[in-house]
Formats: C-alpha cells, sequence, structure tokens
C-alpha cells in the first residue's frame, strides 16, 4: 500500500476490534474450561491471534476474566427474562429462574471452576443485582398469591434459593453430580423449600 493511501477507515477498525475481542473470549471460555490456570498465551493461540492484539484488549488476565463474567451475567439476564418469570406459580417462577443460571453456565463452563470473583464483593453484589432483583420480585410475587409460604421471610427464601443453587454447583465441579441431575434436583428442592405448609402439618 502506498504511504498516501487511505488505511482501513474507523468502521473498519471497529469491526475487527469487536470481531477480535469476541473471538478472544470464546476461545477463553473453551481453554479455560479444559485448563483453568491457561496462560494468556494459550488463549491468543487458540483465538488465532497475536499475543499483542490480545494484550492490545485485555492487558491482564484478570481483566479477560472479568469480561468473561461480564458476559456471562449479561447472557443469564437476557435468559431470565426470556423465561416470563411473572406468569405461572411463583415456585415454578423459581425454577426456571434457576434453569437459566444454569444454562448461562452450560455455556460457560469455566464458571464452575471459577473459585472467587477477581473483583471487589461490593462489585460482585452489583454484578448480580439484575438476577437477584428479578428474584426478590418472584419471591414477593409467591407471597402475595401463595406460592411461597407468607412466614418465612423474604430475605431468607432469596438466601435459601441461592445456597441451593451454590449447592448444585458444587456437586458438579466436585464430580458428585452432572449439570442435569443438578437441575432436576433443584426442580424438586426448591418447591419444596418455599411452598407454604398444608394446614394439617402446621400443629406437628
Amino acid at each position: 500500500m502506498s504511504p498516501l493511501a487511505p488505511g482501513p477507515g474507523p468502521r473498519r477498525r471497529r469491526a475487527d476490534a469487536v470481531h477480535n475481542t469476541q473471538a478472544i473470549l470464546d476461545a477463553a471460555s473453551a481453554v479455560l474450561s479444559e485448563r483453568p490456570d491457561a496462560s494468556l498465551a494459550v488463549v491468543a493461540e487458540v483465538a488465532g491471534i497475536s499475543r499483542k492484539t490480545l494484550y492490545a484488549h485485555f492487558p491482564s488476565r484478570e481483566l479477560l476474566i472479568n469480561a468473561l463474567i461480564e458476559r456471562a451475567a449479561a447472557r443469564v439476564v437476557a435468559a431470565l427474562d426470556a423465561a416470563d418469570l411473572e406468569s405461572g406459580p411463583a415456585d415454578a417462577a423459581l425454577v426456571r429462574l434457576m434453569e437459566a443460571g444454569w444454562a448461562g453456565m452450560d455455556a460457560d463452563p469455566f464458571l464452575l471452576h471459577l473459585a472467587t470473583p477477581p473483583v471487589s464483593p461490593e462489585q460482585d453484589r452489583e454484578r448480580h443485582a439484575p438476577i437477584l432483583e428479578r428474584l426478590r420480585a418472584v419471591i414477593e410475587r409467591g407471597r402475595r398469591e401463595g406460592d411461597v409460604a407468607p412466614d418465612l421471610p423474604i430475605g431468607w427464601v432469596l438466601t435459601a434459593v441461592l445456597a441451593l443453587g451454590h449447592a448444585a454447583g458444587e456437586e458438579v465441579r466436585a464430580g458428585r453430580m452432572t449439570s442435569t441431575e443438578a437441575i432436576e434436583t433443584l426442580r424438586l428442592s426448591i418447591p419444596r423449600l418455599v411452598r407454604p405448609m398444608p394446614p394439617g402439618r402446621r400443629d406437628r
């Protein structure tokens, strides 16, 4: 190319940057699912780009993992919105909510190997805020409509449902359950946890 010839325009450069970012994230998700300690050099090789290009997008492993988590969280939120959490019994909606979360795990299985998010507790809460808001809304609706026991504090139900999800994740991470088994167990466990107790059993 002549020194006087124009280079690629801003639109082309933006398109290339988006393509490279997507390739890096896809490669990192695949590589880290198999090798949680893989280096950025390995990710670059799998993505089919140079290490210089990778470092231009993600100067550190921490920034790359944070970007992966952000993308996974966005996918989960989109799946939650598609799960129609405002219809049907609330306990069934809670199950759909957890299933949507597990669908995110299946799309990004590296999350199962991520012991501690590389962010502060405040950043982690902010990242999960959209999911927690939807979970709280389903619980509140369930209390109004009689699908969630009204004598159980909302905060406790929220914490308990999340704890079940984390416990299922630990079972899968340890190899004691498959993802399919974990989801099926949650389908059984969540309604039993939150449903009102039948009147005949309350005094026992």
